[in-house]
């Protein structure tokens, strides 16, 4: 049976602190839309910043569904699952918000994590609940390391070249909602 916390200190922070992977659920407010479930864990790139606070370094990617859901209506849920160890899943529920690479707090927020060609924002997640279940059905897997392929790649791209893929392949959700629109026009 699963437990609700207060916050997330003790066992579930270091639980947390062990991943090296997590998923992100978010859902448009249209029933007709499409819910995104999309895994997260590039190594220093995610984290606590308190107690009910959890943030990742966002790198562009192939789309921005979670950034979009995010924006219209803030729901969100992160888990996290042991895939060695003693079995445990943990799930935060509460609200996000797009923090990006434009935006005043930007600096301060992305210089918690480690430097990520690429990256678009810092989403923030303020956690309203807290839960831990058994994770009995959670396979046993081995951890063989890390795909070194997302960095180098918008490494080769540069900063314009990166922000050139944003504005085509970001400005909206599969469901047409605006999602990271905020690169400027080149000049």
């Amino acid at each position: 049976m699963g437990k609700v916390h207060a916050r997330v200190e003790g066992r579930l922070r270091e639980f947390v602190d062990r991943q090296v992977v997590f998923f992100v659920a978010t859902a448009p407010l249209s029933g007709e839309g499409h819910v995104n479930l999309s895994p997260r864990g590039i190594p220093g790139t995610f984290g606590m910043i308190d107690e009910l606070t959890f943030a990742w370094l966002d790198g562009t990617g192939s789309g921005s569904e979670t950034i979009a859901h995010v924006r219209e209506n803030g729901r969100i849920t992160v888990m996290f699952c042991a895939f060695d160890g003693a079995p445990n899943i943990v799930r935060f529920h509460g609200r996000g918000r797009v923090v990006t690479r434009y935006d005043e707090e930007y600096a301060d927020l992305a210089g918690r994590f480690t430097d990520l060609p690429g990256a678009r924002a810092v989403v923030v997640v303020d956690i309203e609940r807290v839960s831990d279940s058994c994770g009995f059905a959670v396979p046993l897997m081995s951890y063989v390391g890390e795909r070194d392929l997302l960095g180098p790649y918008f490494e080769r791209k540069g900063v314009e070249g990166s922000a050139a893929y944003r504005r085509t392949k970001n400005l909206t959700s599969l469901d047409g909602l605006p999602a990271f629109d905020f690169d400027p026009a080149p000049e």
